[in-house]
């Protein structure tokens, strides 16, 4: 994707925009995109993945608000490897700038060590497992700590010694100006210290990449953009620092018989037009396993919706059930027996046109109509 497009443009909303105006919009734009929907479809595919990538900005104060004030040039460092990196941009730009004034150290004292970029990782679920819950394992290609050097990134046997440029203190300080501007050390790249031997397996990174099989729980509930964080399970810091997380960000496949909107599951559902005149009852399959029987009252007409309470999707992290809703679509008949047709013969003959109150007044309308009336 061009980070040249605007986010808030992406989404279809106003820079002055609130949380669930943005919410919205993005999971009104998800469905019209979804991959589901529009199998084979590359630009549809491209859009999808250019409004996940807006939403995960804008939905977070603290990146939406470094992206109000920097643009795209605040993600820019970082990433690659397929996976999306919210780690990096911002934060060089905010520590190197106000630094001093948010807690930062004044003229002495190492910087702290960069932790590893978060990642990201999108995971496609059914409905049932949605609705059940899922423990399954996911395989990822991440930076880890090199076994050779213990993550140190110096050769085993040797340590790394304290940075000349900079005392140890990991900043330079420079004068623009009326302003004096710290910045991280050029040369040992913030941390204080360079590796003068470093490992041969790592090149002195202190990580290199591997494939990791972890393990997931995905709560019963999750909806479409729900995101489960590994924590520490992200990229490995350089040179021992602490590793960032992995977000694993859940898509629920279309299922063949609900829809769902939050706990609310909704189906439809053909009725003979017999058993909508003389009332009866059906069963629905439910995600929970068991059947639902639903009551048809006599008389129902197409259109109408019955509401089947707790017999919905569960509520996440919570206690409950959502709702089923069965909307009724009455089936007129097209293969019918010779005896069926006399008995239907039969009923017409004894239509007195209040069975119907509906059509009745219809075409009372239209005699009045015709009449001048």
């Amino acid at each position: 994707m061009s980070t040249t497009i605007d986010y808030y443009e992406l989404l279809e909303c106003e820079r002055t925009a609130d949380a669930g105006t943005i919410k919205s919009s993005y999971r009104k734009l998800a469905m019209k995109y979804h991959p589901d929907k529009n199998a084979g479809c590359k630009d549809s595919e491209s859009k999808f993945k250019a409004v996940s990538e807006a939403y995960d900005v804008l939905k977070d104060p603290q990146k939406r608000a470094a992206y109000d004030r920097y643009g795209h040039a605040a993600f820019q460092n970082g990433g690659g490897g397929g996976a999306q990196d919210f780690g990096g941009g911002f934060s060089d730009i905010f520590e190197s700038v106000f630094g001093e004034f948010m807690g930062g150290q004044r003229g002495g004292g190492r910087q702290q060590q960069r932790r590893g970029a978060d990642l990201r990782y999108d995971m496609e679920i059914g409905l049932e497992e949605a609705y059940h819950g899922k423990a399954t394992e996911i395989t990822v290609d991440v930076s880890a700590p090199c076994d050779t050097c213990d993550g140190s990134g110096a050769r085993p046997g040797t340590h790394a010694k304290t940075c000349a440029h900079c005392g140890g203190h990991g900043k330079v300080r420079a004068q623009q100006g009326f302003f004096v501007v710290e910045r991280a050390c050029a040369v040992c790249q913030g941390s204080g210290q360079v590796i003068a031997d470093p490992c041969p397996d790592c090149r002195g990174e202190g990580r290199v990449e591997k494939t990791k099989t972890l393990s997931v729980n995905v709560p019963p509930g999750v909806d479409e953009g729900t995101r489960v964080r590994l924590t520490g399970e992200g990229e490995a810091g350089p040179r021992g620092a602490p590793a960032g997380d992995l977000y694993i960000f859940l898509h629920v496949a279309r299922h063949p018989l609900f829809e769902r909107e939050g706990t609310t599951l909704f189906a439809r559902a053909p009725i003979s037009f017999t058993t909508a005149s003389l009332g009866g009852s059906i069963a629905i399959p439910g995600l929970d396993g068991h059947k639902h029987d639903i009551k048809i009252p006599a008389g129902i007409q197409s259109g109408k919706q019955i509401r089947q309470r707790g017999a919905g999707m569960p509520v996440l992290q919570g206690r409950g059930h959502g709702d089923l809703v069965i909307q009724i679509d009455v089936e007129t008949p097209t293969k019918l027996s010779l005896r069926q047709k006399e008995l239907l013969e039969m009923f017409r003959e004894t239509e007195t046109g209040d069975e119907c109150p509906a059509s009745q007044g219809f075409f009372a309308k239209l005699k009045g109509v015709f009449a001048g009336e």
